[in-house]
């Protein structure tokens, strides 16, 4: 940051900082219930939801979790043992495997997707112009990102 008149003027790398820290320093609570209401490790979780939006190859669903792809074939073959996802061949490209939800893994994607997930109590403080003004400003960054 640096000073302009007496006042601060953070950089955009200051505030990416301080949202990646909100958003880190507040899942902890959500991850942990996740896990409870699942019994599957946060990574397995990862996983799964990346796919609830439909099926990846496993170097897809690697890149999606940033994770590498050895990493990527352990959650998947613990998943597969699970019978939450199946590989199934490619339809063009015999080398990769496509992952796909099983029923199952559906019925574990609706149970994450309804543990609270709660905004932080320093978010929800704010007062609604305020709020107004940070939705409007992510929706503007959001905008961007997809151009």
């Amino acid at each position: 940051m640096f000073l302009n008149n007496g006042r601060v003027h953070p950089t955009p790398t200051d505030i990416w900082q301080q949202l990646v820290s909100l958003v880190m320093d507040s899942r902890g609570d959500w991850r942990r219930s996740v896990v409870a209401a699942t019994g599957l490790p946060f990574t397995r979780v990862r996983a799964l939801r990346r796919l609830a939006d439909g099926p990846l190859t496993l170097a897809e669903l690697a890149d999606a979790m940033t994770v590498d792809p050895p990493a990527a074939t352990v959650a998947v073959n613990d998943l597969e043992e699970r019978g939450l996802v199946r590989r199934t061949p490619h339809p063009t490209n015999k080398r990769c495997k496509v992952v796909t939800l099983t029923e199952e893994g559906l019925r574990t994607v609706d149970i994450v997707r309804s543990v609270s997930d709660e905004a932080p109590a320093s978010l929800a403080a704010l007062p609604g112009s305020d709020l107004a003004d940070l939705g409007r400003l992510l929706d503007k960054i959001h905008h961007r990102e997809q151009e």
